[in-house]
């Protein structure tokens, strides 16, 4: 009752302060391990793709939210939990959000390619067809960008926006299929067109989450 309005303000700034930090090494861990684990999962679901030829393993990708959560209460299954704050649930609120989001439109997208293949000419269909996963790298850099910004975490905001950005041009303009077409033949070419999306969840993963992830759960 006897604080003067000055030093509750530092109080309050202080909790935040320490808040932040808490939310920021545990937010990091997360980051960390959701980057490993799409980047693994890229690989196993390319290589037996490349090997059997069968393209119900992209169905793999599915998973990945489920492995992401389990892996990650394990890991943190001795560590104290960050503190129940504003800034903890802000940015629990951003990526509940972005799943959301995610979640929806790759119904949606998945409806609608269905539905165009069946009512309408090829012609149409691939002026209308919706390509989910660029979007969805644009969404999720927005996600990574935003906590940044929560965070106060210069790295993580630029890790974002380039990871976000960059990730939605380079899966728009080709840019794997460019250079994979420098080094291979026609045929070739087909045998590999498997690669690229992989390469590209191998570059945004690290770039937007495990590098990020790394540099927050190291931080003191």
């Amino acid at each position: 009752m006897n604080l003067t309005a000055e030093r509750s303000l530092e109080i309050i700034t202080e909790q935040i302060k320490r808040s932040r930090k808490a939310v920021s090494q545990e937010v990091g861990l997360s980051l960390y391990i959701s980057g490993l684990c799409i980047m693994g999962m890229a690989i196993i679901i390319t290589t037996c793709v490349l090997l059997t030829g069968n393209m119900l393993f992209y169905l793999l990708y599915g998973l990945i939210p489920f492995l992401i959560i389990g892996i990650d209460r394990y890991v943190k299954r001795d560590k104290p939990k960050a503190p129940v704050s504003l800034v903890g649930s802000m940015v629990d609120k951003t990526w509940q959000t972005f799943g959301i989001f995610t979640l929806s439109f790759c119904v949606f997208a998945i409806l609608f390619d269905f539905l165009m293949v069946r009512t309408e000419s090829p012609e149409v269909y691939v002026r209308l067809a919706i390509h989910p996963f660029r979007i969805i790298l644009l969404m999720m850099g927005m996600a990574i960008t935003i906590t940044g910004y929560i965070l106060k975490s210069r790295w993580l905001v630029w890790c974002g926006i380039i990871g976000g950005i960059g990730g939605f041009i380079w899966e728009s303009f080709s840019v794997s299929n460019f250079f994979l077409g420098r080094f291979f033949d026609v045929a070739s070419f087909n045998s590999y067109s498997h690669i690229p999306p992989c390469i590209m969840v191998l570059v945004f993963s690290f770039v937007g989450l495990t590098l990020p992830g790394w540099m927050l759960k190291k931080q003191k």
